[in-house]
Parts: structure tokens; sequence; C-alpha cells
């Protein structure tokens, strides 16, 4: 039998596979709200049956948008809009729906890819927050240092996005620690140079994503939480997989119920080894030293490499981005591969290959 078509209990809620779709940032919000793009991207994925499939990195502040383009949960109206593309998941989709709750800090105020994708200038920057005021590169802000209100703000903002995940029926919830944005740069000393009790040590950079967590998880009581670290920055001197192990055994023994396993982000002199799987052996040995149930992603294309990593015990999960982008049906051809049986809507057994 097929691993990857075994299902899997998150917290008691009981997934149908192990295929999982990634967040992806689509910078096509409005004052950060979902849309008619939001419905049929996200949709089309889960009408080929993965078990969980996130929403983009959602914004818990205005300030706290990667881009003046980007999903955000931060006003009833954006409670409202996405509550549209959660309606369409649940009535035509058995796929569960996660939210990354995320904060860009210094990353934020930059423009979409296809806009080049460095800062914004003019009408479209806004201010930026960070552990540190130290900017992510030459030409982009230099962000204000949070201050004790600052840090309350942020943890504020975290749990009123997740008491609106709450009123949705959003069924899991991963905070964003990953990639540079504001959690990843408490966690990494490249980027956090404080001198009180929120820098310097491990356990004082570790302080207010913990924080963090222990906000959100005091009002998200019994559905998964969980959260996307960067295993590494890819960089001398700065995180890594010691020190993210540290971190997701400090959050296991608080409720934490996953780990998505990424890397780098942090700065630009990053030096990453990319190749299929790359990030699989992060992945391997966090969940060996935590017992973490673990998410792995990073080019994992084919269903048997997929299989595989599961079957190793790699990973619990497999996520998948660039996968569905290519292909929205992906779980489809996995389970003709392998010989699972992913759901297919009434509408579209016609199209599905028989074995």
């Amino acid at each position: 039998m097929s691993i990857l078509f075994s299902p899997l209990d998150l917290r008691g809620l009981e997934l149908d596979n192990r295929v999982v779709v990634s967040p992806m940032c689509q910078y096509s919000s409005t004052d950060g709200n979902a849309n008619d793009w939001h419905v049929v991207n996200l949709g089309h994925y889960a009408l080929s049956g993965p078990a969980l499939a996130f929403f983009e990195a959602t914004a818990v502040s205005p300030e706290g948008r990667i881009t003046d383009r980007d999903l955000g949960l931060y006003s009833d109206d954006n409670e409202r809009a996405m509550a549209r593309v959660v309606a369409f998941m649940r009535d035509w989709t058995r796929t569960k729906v996660g939210v990354q709750l995320a904060h860009a800090g210094r990353k934020a105020s930059t423009l979409p890819p296809w806009e080049g994708g460095g800062a914004a200038h003019g009408d479209r920057a806004y201010p930026t927050v960070a552990p540190s005021a130290i900017a992510y590169t030459e030409g982009w802000q230099t962000p204000e240092a949070l201050d004790l209100g600052g840090l309350r703000k942020v943890r504020d903002d975290f749990v009123a996005a997740a008491r609106r995940c709450e009123r949705l029926g959003i069924d899991a919830i991963e905070l964003h620690l990953a990639h540079g944005y504001l959690g990843h740069q408490f966690l990494s000393p490249l980027s956090n140079h404080r001198n009180d009790d929120y820098g310097g040590s491990l356990q004082n950079r570790m302080r207010f994503p913990i924080e963090l967590f222990e906000a959100v998880r005091g009002v998200w009581h019994d559905r998964p939480l969980g959260v996307r670290i960067s295993a590494t920055d890819w960089a001398e001197g700065g995180w890594d997989v010691e020190q993210s192990i540290a971190l997701i055994k400090e959050l296991k023994a608080r409720g934490c119920d996953f780990v998505d396993v990424s890397s780098g982000g942090l700065v630009p002199h990053q030096k990453i080894e990319v190749g299929p799987g790359y990030q699989v052996p992060f992945a391997r040995e966090i969940k060996r030293a935590t017992g973490m149930t673990t998410m792995s992603v990073g080019m994992i294309t084919d269903p048997q490499q997929a299989e595989t990593i599961l079957r190793e015990g790699d990973a619990d999960l497999i996520e998948l981005a660039r996968g569905f982008i290519r292909n929205p049906n992906w779980t489809w051809d996995a389970g003709d591969a392998l010989g699972g049986e992913p759901f297919v809507p009434n509408q579209y057994q016609r199209g599905r290959r028989k074995h």
C-alpha cells in the first residue's frame, strides 16, 4: 500500500493522504482581500484531492505584508473575502483548509516579483519593523526596531488573525517563521542584534517566536497548529539545523503539531545548494531528533520520490508548490503511479485515468 495515500491524524484532523499544497504567494489581493483568482487558484489544486491546502502567506497586519498586493486577515473585509474561497473548498472538495499567518518584518514594503521584487517607493511604500534596525540589503528600507509595545502589537495581531481563522472554520494554522520574515529575523543572529531579553543567546532569540506560538495556541485550542521554519540560513554564522532542533523541541512541549521544513531567505548572500529534494535531509534530521510530525518541501516533483521520502521515514507529509503550479492535478497522477485513490469530483470522473 502506498504511504502517500494513507491517512494521517493531526490533532483530530483526519487527512485523507499525505499530499499538501504549500503556501504560495500570489500577490493578487487588493487591501488584503482574496478575490476570484484565489477561488480559482486554490480551488483548482483542491479539486485533485490533496489532503490539505494552505492559503498563501497571510499577513496579520497591513504593515506585515510583503507587498501591497499580499493576502491579509486583519480586517472584516479580509475575513469576508476569504470566506468565499473557504466556501468553495467546503462545497466542492474534500481538501482540508490551512492558513499560513505571517508578518514580513524587514522584508515588507516590497514589489511583486513581476515588478522587480525590490523595495517599494513612493505611494506604495509603508514603514517596516524588525528585531533590529538592519535593512535586508542595500537600497531597502531600514526597519524600526520593535520595542515592547511593538512586540505586544505583533502578538495581538497574530491572535486576532487566529480568531478570524476560527470564525472562518479553518482546519489548521501554520505560523511563518521562515524565509527571512519576522519570526525568522528574531531567530537568526544575522538579523537579530538586540541586547535585551529577545536577543543574544539562542534562548533569547527564540523567545519571541515562542511567545507568538503560545499566544496563538492560547486561542486555537483544539485544532492543528504548526510552524514553517528555515532549517538553515545557508550563511556562515547564521541559523542552522541544530538550533532548529532546539526550537522545535521547545514548541513541541508547548503543543506544536507539525513543522514544515524549508530553508533560506534571510540574507542575500546565502549560498543554497539546490537540487531534487535538497531540503529533505533537514526534515529527516529534525524529525528524528524531535519526533515532530514533519512536512518536507522543496523540489519534490515525482510521486515515487515522494513515496520514498515517506517510506524511509524522512517526513510524514509531502508539500508541493511548483509541482502543483505545473500540474494542478498532480495528486491524480500520483494516484495512477502509486495505486492510490485521491478524491475526484463527479464532474471530472470521465477524465480520470483508470488502473
